[in-house]
């Protein structure tokens, strides 16, 4: 890598693992299944802002009114 190239990535770096570590990092999961939406729970309650992205306006609509349409996670 140029070096110019090199300093900006490492900058990336340190930037995002200090949001990381602050829990500042802001996490986006796109598709709020059987997979997404337990992953997303997790990582908020780990303290991390989270955005969940669906199609399925019933599935938004349900987690807007803290209804959980997966078994795994309770509402």
């Amino acid at each position: 890598m140029p070096e110019p190239i090199a300093a900006e990535a490492a900058a990336y770096t340190d930037t995002l693992s200090h949001k990381i570590a602050s829990r500042t990092a802001r996490v986006g999961i796109v598709g709020l299944g059987y997979v997404g939406l337990p992953l997303a729970v997790e990582f908020a309650k780990a303290g991390f802002p989270v955005t969940g992205v669906d199609l399925m306006e019933y599935k938004v609509a349900r987690i807007n009114a803290g209804d959980s349409y997966v078994q795994d996670v309770s509402s």
